[in-house]
């Protein structure tokens, strides 16, 4: 009697066709690692683009093509790399939350984030929760704004009226503008954020943007100046058949080709922007103010017209340094744009009250 557990015997010819049996594969479950970082090392002679995850396609480059060659490197990984929106998982809660401070947990839609660290040195792009995304410093979620491929239609059924697809106008003005925070460099004037926030929602798929007359007289960049300035900065190259009634130009920075959302509903936040920097009784308040006016806007609620945010993202957004901000804030408070705001010291949270969003017309300028 052999005490313990009962085991069970295994007779010869069952024990001859478990060991000649074939060997069971496992099905193995496939790795998601969507998070590739660039760095930009010094060189005798300029600097070295080091990517982490293909070191051996490392290249020189000059100063003033680093940044845009960094996004670009990002850029193409993300697009080789891609995988079904349900396989995507936060990338920063699978390396244990070191690339931001600890908070409750991971929480909201998977986006791609863009990160930079150590003054412009490294760049991470990853995918990232929204709750993640808020809490890293130094950082933008790349906005949805490739075309996307819709079925196609029999010749003879009804044409339906379309529906926007995915966030609306204020929330893609929005991330944009936060994305455009990261993406520009630090001197970019407010006069050349406009106008990359208009060409990143006009552009279509391949990259190419029109920009009519009418838009550029509406913000007030009839100028070169800004065209050039972005030139400088590699993010877009102007065509040389412009038009005297459409300015053409092509936009370097790929990463801004996200993921889904079609072009309309781009047009349609180029639009809503466009009105928002210039509501009615602004009358001629030049590219920092009408450029705090569309960042005020795209974070106020259109339900109570109250915003929030921090003073050091509005300020990055806007192209200036946060003591400014007091000083634009009361200006647009003088004009009536703004009926009220508030600063915190402690904490750096910036409140406001907008007059010119009332609930019924920021409902029907956000369900456009």
């Amino acid at each position: 009697m052999v005490s313990g557990r009962p085991q069970l015997l295994m007779g010869p010819a069952r024990k001859h066709e478990e060991e000649n049996a074939p060997m069971r594969q496992r099905t193995t479950c496939p790795a998601t690692p969507r998070a590739w970082t660039v760095e930009l090392r010094s060189h005798p002679g300029g600097l070295v683009l080091v990517c982490r995850q293909c070191p051996h396609a490392g290249g020189q480059v000059t100063a003033a093509s680093a940044r845009s060659a960094a996004l670009t490197h990002l850029a193409r990984h993300a697009r080789s790399d891609l995988v079904p929106p349900h396989l995507r998982i936060c990338q920063c809660h699978e390396r244990g939350c070191r690339w931001h401070p600890r908070h409750r947990g991971c929480d909201g839609p998977i986006r791609l984030l863009l990160a930079c660290e150590r003054g412009g040195r490294v760049w991470r792009l990853t995918d990232a929760c929204g709750t993640c995304a808020a809490a890293t410093a130094q950082a933008a979620v790349v906005p949805d704004t490739a075309p996307a491929r819709t079925p196609p239609q029999p010749p003879t059924a009804r044409r339906r009226k379309r529906h926007p697809q995915g966030p609306g106008a204020q929330t893609r003005v929005r991330e944009m503008l936060s994305y455009l925070a990261a993406a520009l460099p630090t001197g970019a004037s407010p006069a050349a954020r406009l106008l990359a926030l208009q060409c990143a929602l006009r552009m279509n798929a391949t990259m190419h943007v029109r920009l009519p007359q009418g838009v550029l007289r509406s913000l007030r960049l009839n100028s070169p100046g800004p065209w050039h300035e972005l030139e400088r900065a590699r993010w877009l190259r102007t065509a040389p058949g412009c038009t005297a009634g459409e300015a053409v130009a092509e936009l370097l920075d790929i990463t801004v080709l996200g993921q889904a959302p079609a072009r309309p509903d781009r047009v349609q936040a180029a639009d809503w922007a466009l009105r928002a920097s210039s509501p009615s009784g602004a009358g001629t308040i030049g590219p920092l103010l009408q450029l705090a006016v569309v960042y005020l806007a795209a974070h106020t609620d259109p339900e109570t017209g109250r915003g929030l945010t921090e003073l050091d993202q509005m300020a990055r957004a806007c192209g200036t340094h946060p003591t400014q901000l007091p000083d634009m804030l009361d200006r647009l408070a003088r004009t009536g744009l703004v009926r009220s705001w508030q600063l915190c010291p402690d904490s750096g949270d910036l409140h406001w009250t907008c007059r010119w969003l009332d609930p019924q017309a920021a409902r029907l300028a956000v369900a456009r």
